[in-house]
C-alpha cells in the first residue's frame, strides 16, 4: 500500500508540474499577442530562455535556499519514494520560474536580452526562494511569530504573495528604472497607443495559462490525500467572476475580458483551500476591478509604462489574494476558517517590501553597471531584429 501511495503522489505532482510548465506557453503567447510585432520573436525566446536559466539555477541554488535539500547526492538516494523528492523540485521549479516570466512582461520590447537573464539568476537563485523558504518552509521563525501575535500563521496555500505579488512587486522597479517605451508619452502630453499585435495569440495566452491553473492550485496539495474539490471551485469561480467584471468595466475591451480570469485567479490562490465558492466569485470580481481601474491608472495617468500591466494583475492582485483569504477565509463568511485578518496583512506587507527592496537593489544595480535598456536605434528597429536577427513573419525574397 505504502508504494502505491508514494507512486500515487509522485505521479500526482508531476502532473501538476506538468500543468503549470504548461502555463509558461500562456506566458509566452500573451506577451507575444500584446507586444508589437516587430518583439514578438522576443516575447516567445525570453520566456524560454528564462525558464532553463531558472531551472539551473533553483537545482543549484534555489531549492537549497528554501528547503535545505541538496541534489549532490547519489541517483539512487534521489530515486528514493518513486522519486518524489524530484518532481517536488520540479513541481516547485515551475513556480519559481513564473517570477521571471511575470517580470518579461512588464519590461517588454525595450529591455537588454542578457541583463534580464542575470536579473533571473540572482531572483530565482536567491530573491524568490529566501521569501518562500518563510512562507512555506518556517525559515526563521517568522511564522511562528505571526502565530504568536495573531494566533494563526500567514496563510498562502497557492502563492497569490509568494509567487505572484512578489513577481508583481519585483518587475515594478525593474518598469520604472527603464524607462518609458520611446514615444509612449509625448512632450505634447499626449499618449501613443500600441494595441496588442495580435488578439487571438493574446487570447490563447489566456486560456493556456487558464487551464494550466487548475495544477498551479489544486496540485499545491503536495500529496493525492490532500486534494481538494473545493480548490478548483474555488478557483473556477475566481476566474469567471474576474472575467465578468472586467468585461463590465473594461468596456468589452477584450484585452481586459482575457485579463479578468488571470486576476481572479492570481486572487484566489492563497485562500483557494479555505473560502466557500461564493466567496471566490466575490474575490475573483474584486480581482478584475483592481486589474481594470489600476491598469488604466498606471498607464495614463502616472505615466508608468507596464506593458503587459503585471504590477496590477499579479502585485496588487496578488496583495488583494493575501488580505482576500483573512476575509473570506473565515468561518463568519462560510469559510473552513484558521485563518486571520491580521496575519494576512502582515505576510502580505511583508512579501511586498521584499519583493520592493530586491527590485530596486537588484536591476538598479544591473543598470548601473551593465545596462538595462536597449540602444534607442535598437529599440525602434524591434528586439526581434536587434536580438535575434529575425522578425517573427519574415518576408522570403524570391531570386528571379
Amino acid at each position: 500500500m505504502d508504494a502505491l501511495k508514494q507512486g500515487s503522489d509522485a505521479l500526482f505532482i508531476l502532473l501538476g508540474g506538468i500543468m503549470v510548465l504548461a502555463m509558461h506557453a500562456g506566458f509566452a503567447f500573451l506577451e507575444l499577442g500584446t507586444v508589437r510585432k516587430k518583439n514578438q520573436v522576443n516575447a516567445l525566446v525570453k520566456i524560454l530562455v528564462d525558464f532553463s536559466v531558472s531551472t539551473v539555477v533553483y537545482f543549484v541554488v534555489g531549492y537549497g535556499v528554501a528547503y535545505g535539500t541538496s541534489f549532490f547526492v547519489g541517483a539512487e538516494v534521489l530515486a528514493a519514494k518513486n522519486g518524489y523528492e524530484l518532481v517536488k523540485f520540479f513541481f516547485l521549479l515551475t513556480f519559481a520560474a513564473a517570477i521571471p516570466a511575470i517580470i518579461s512582461g512588464g519590461i517588454a520590447e525595450r529591455a537588454r536580452f542578457y541583463p534580464q537573464l542575470l536579473a533571473t539568476a540572482v531572483i530565482v537563485g536567491f530573491v524568490y526562494p529566501f521569501f518562500e523558504g518563510i512562507v512555506w518552509n518556517q525559515h526563521f521563525g517568522v511564522q511562528a511569530w505571526i502565530k504568536a501575535l495573531t494566533g494563526s500563521e500567514f496563510h498562502d496555500f497557492a502563492g497569490s504573495i509568494v509567487v505572484h505579488a512578489v513577481g508583481g512587486w519585483l518587475a515594478l522597479p525593474a518598469v520604472i528604472l527603464l524607462g518609458a517605451r520611446s514615444n509612449r508619452y509625448r512632450k505634447d502630453g499626449g499618449i501613443s497607443a500600441h494595441p496588442p499585435s495580435s488578439i487571438p495569440f493574446l487570447a490563447l495566452g489566456a486560456w493556456i495559462l487558464t487551464v494550466g491553473w487548475f495544477g498551479f492550485n489544486v496540485m499545491s496539495a503536495q500529496t493525492i490525500d490532500k486534494i481538494s474539490g473545493l480548490v478548483a471551485v474555488n478557483s473556477l469561480m475566481a476566474m469567471v467572476g474576474g472575467t465578468l467584471v472586467a468585461l463590465a468595466l473594461g468596456k468589452n475591451d477584450p484585452g481586459f475580458v482575457h485579463n479578468g480570469p488571470l486576476a481572479g485567479l492570481v486572487a484566489v490562490c492563497a485562500g483557494s483551500d479555505l473560502m466557500h465558492p461564493l466567496g471566490a466569485l466575490v474575490t475573483g470580481g474584486i480581482a478584475g476591478a483592481v486589474f481594470v481601474l489600476m491598469f488604466t491608472l498606471t498607464q495614463n495617468r502616472w505615466k508608468i509604462d507596464d506593458v503587459l500591466g503585471v504590477w496590477p494583475l499579479h502585485g496588487l492582485c496578488g496583495a488583494w489574494g493575501g488580505i482576500a483569504a483573512g476575509i473570506f477565509g473565515s468561518k463568519a463568511l462560510g469559510g473552513l476558517g484558521g485563518v486571520h485578518l491580521g496575519a494576512q496583512l502582515i505576510g502580505t506587507v511583508m512579501g511586498v517590501g521584499w519583493a520592493l527592496l530586491a527590485g530596486f537593489a537588484v536591476y538598479g544595480l544591473i543598470k548601473a553597471t551593465m545596462g538595462l535598456r536597449l540602444s534607442q536605434e535598437e529599440e525602434y528597429e524591434g528586439a526581434d531584429l536587434s536580438i535575434h536577427r529575425i522578425g517573427a513573419t519574415p518576408d522570403r525574397e524570391v531570386n528571379w
